[in-house]
């Protein structure tokens, strides 16, 4: 019997994840009296994955044979005209999103086993984990807005929690809320943007309001000349920059490094960073009808690209390079999204899921195995005595920086030659930024590969164990002690933590070749995405280019791309293998351009000084002059003495003497007396 696709089966796929972290938190946490032990909650957790991942691999199929479904569960609200809907939409965009969060949230759920053994909060992370895939299920299946915001806050929330895991760390405290606070600034815009579609088609639903594009594209905003349009989508696209992390609101993501390493696989890899992509990629109808929109995306993609790579040259934490690696790879998406390719960017956007959380898992391997050390600078020589997540991190890296024939090879290539083929405003920088983010990725990403498993071993000494746990505090490490005492090695991880680092190291390396003909020059997407060609020639050009996968990685060979990655590989080595002082000269010649990348371009000194100190100047003053004199002073305690005032003036009317009543109401008999004579008899007059 075929396997068909239902409601209830497709609601299954968000709600399985969803009943295993709440069986977790209820029931495996103090909250519910720890009725549950730590097997329970991990069994029942990647169950509920594992369901979400098999049924989102039979959506796929089926997709692929032609199912499509977009329709509404249930009404939440209805106000007048409007209906606010929770509903799916199952499109190929959709399924192979699906398909991307819930296998790489089965391989985080399974390393977490490993990783987070022995932890006190044990239980709690594997709700939290579950309950983040069920948000990005959510948002990815949306058919309409509000469900998407709805999936868009849920992650935000539950990445605070996640980031925040070790809430009695002031480092962590402070590393979640920046997140949460600067997401808050791009989430206003994202709803300002949603408020603006709305005001305009009266609608959420996504196919109501991409049959009204044309009449959105010839609209301005009231009291301006602006195209509505236009600001509806920059407005969007802030959204995503808050979200996937863009330049000037990325500084939340490398302090998320606070967190225990497998949600930094989870939220940077696959999940949270990629929601901004998906949503433009989603929003493609509309996004296509303003250049300017695409090349505001385009450059703002390009920066983030190229100057956060830069900052992955100088870190020394090993989660941190990895950290800005994903930075900068969200920034190549985005520049797929500024060229209207954004078949490219989701393609990107998923061997970067793969390659990305190999590299992440691995790293975290190497803490395992290094006792919980993260300084690159107390390690070396580890391919001894970690072959395994030697092998992953080597594979990971070939894949990161576009090795012919691997899967970041065919995504990056392609977004590189979809911006050489693009006229929008901008590509000229973007080609520039994109060109030397390759030599950067190299450099960086080998740098790691060759500091950590090869040269010498500068672990297992004196010097190296009893270092500053505060500098360890303030690199986001996961456990009170670090570092191998003298005398001991380093150890390979055990199978429970290096079998996912395998399982993702197959689609990093294969996937690309077997997906990109269907899914940038076939008909996958079909009209999950748009494209006008005639405006955005860029995925014409790449088509009439492109000769199949074979061709493509051979005449990579003759191509400058291939030179600038294997420049920055030959750097890395020299610098950190064969000469390993001239890094040290390096930074000394270029001391002012090494202390600005060290302070990450001031932008958190900026943030702090202009943002956190001046809204504290406004809050104090708003507070003394607006709370305490004009509300508390004048209104409150102003009325008060007021009453009080005027209280004290007649209380002498109450004298409480007889006489002074008698004679009052004589007086007043007196004056009712003159007034009735005045009024009544003329004669008076």
């Amino acid at each position: 019997m075929q396997f068909t696709l239902t409601l209830p089966i497709l609601c299954a796929i968000p709600l399985a994840p969803l009943f295993g972290s709440v069986i977790a938190g209820l029931f495996g946490t103090k909250l519910g009296g720890n009725r549950i032990g730590h097997g329970a909650c991990q069994f029942v957790t990647i169950l509920g994955v594992t369901i979400a991942f098999v049924l989102s691999c039979f959506v796929l199929v089926q997709v692929m044979d032609g199912f499509y479904f977009n329709g509404t569960v249930y009404r939440w609200m209805q106000l007048g005209e409007l209906n606010l809907d929770i509903g799916f939409l199952i499109d190929p965009l959709t399924a192979i999103m699906m398909c991307v969060v819930t296998f790489v949230s089965l391989m985080v759920h399974i390393y977490t086993i490993g990783y987070m053994k022995g932890e006190e909060g044990y239980n709690r992370f594997f709700s939290y984990i579950s309950l983040f895939t069920f948000a990005m299920l959510m948002l990815v299946m949306s058919n309409n807005l509000l469900q998407l915001f709805f999936g868009w806050e849920a992650v935000g929330v539950v990445s605070y929690l996640l980031i925040g895991f070790y809430f009695e760390r002031q480092t962590a405290v402070f590393a979640n809320m920046k997140a949460f606070l600067v997401n808050r600034v791009g989430d206003f815009g994202f709803i300002l943007g949603i408020g603006l579609l709305l005001a305009s088609t009266g609608s959420m639903q996504y196919d109501v309001i991409f049959s009204q594009n044309s009449a959105l594209a010839a609209q301005t905003l009231p009291g301006t000349n602006w195209n509505l349009l236009t600001v509806a989508c920059i407005c969007l696209f802030i959204g995503a920059m808050g979200k996937s992390a863009q330049f000037p609101l990325h500084v939340w993501l490398p302090d998320s490094m606070e967190g225990p390493t497998p949600i930094s696989a989870l939220i940077h890899a696959a999940t949270m960073v990629t929601a901004g992509i998906f949503m433009v990629a989603r929003m493609s109808p509309l996004f296509e009808l303003s250049d300017a929109a695409l090349s505001f995306i385009l450059v703002v993609g390009s920066i983030t690209a190229l100057f956060m790579g830069f900052l992955g040259i100088v870190q020394n934490d090993i989660k941190r390079v990895v950290a800005y690696s994903t930075l900068s790879q969200l920034g190549y998406m985005t520049v797929a999204l500024g060229v209207s390719a954004y078949p490219v960017a989701i393609f990107h956007l998923m061997t970067h899921a793969f390659f990305k959380a190999l590299l992440f898992l691995a790293a975290g391997s190497v803490i395992l195995g290094m006792h919980h050390e993260q300084d690159m600078r107390k390690m070396g020589g580890l391919w001894k005595y970690m072959p395994i997540t030697c092998l992953m991190m080597l594979l990971g890296s070939l894949a990161l920086i576009g090795t012919p024939f691997f899967s970041g090879f065919y995504s990056k290539d392609s977004i590189i030659e979809a911006v050489a083929a693009s006229h929008i405003p901008g590509s000229g920088f973007a080609y520039f930024a994109v060109m030397a983010s390759v030599f950067v990725t190299a450099l960086y990403s080998f740098r790691l590969y060759f500091y950590v498993f090869h040269g010498k071993a500068r672990w297992g000494h004196a010097d190296s164990h009893s270092h500053d746990h505060h500098e360890h505090a303030e690199h986001g490490d996961d456990h009170a002690h670090h570092g191998l005492a003298p005398g001991q090695k380093p150890h390979e991880s055990p199978f429970v933590v290096t079998l996912p680092l395998i399982l993702l190291a197959i689609p990093s390396v294969i996937i690309g070749f077997y997906t990109i003909t269907p899914l940038l020059f076939g008909t996958f997407f079909g009209d999950s995405i748009f494209v006008d060609i005639g405006k955005h020639p860029a995925m014409k050009e790449l088509a009439e280019e492109f000769h199949g996968p074979v061709a493509m990685a051979i005449h990579s060979f003759t191509s400058p791309v291939l030179l600038l990655v294997i420049l920055g590989v030959l750097t890395a080595a020299v610098g950190y293998l064969w000469a390993p002082k001239l890094p040290g000269l390096v930074a000394q010649a270029l001391a002012p351009i090494k202390k600005l990348l060290d302070n990450k371009y001031y932008l958190d000194d900026l943030n702090q000084a202009v943002f956190a100190k001046g809204l504290l100047w406004i809050g104090g003053v708003l507070w003394h002059r607006g709370d305490q004199k004009i509300i508390d002073g004048f209104i409150v305690n102003g009325s008060a003495h007021a009453v009080g005032r005027f209280a004290g003036v007649i209380r002498h009317l109450q004298s409480g003497y007889l006489y002074h009543y008698a004679f009052a109401m004589i007086a007043g008999l007196a004056v009712l007396l003159a007034w009735v004579l005045y009024a009544y008899l003329p004669f008076v007059r």
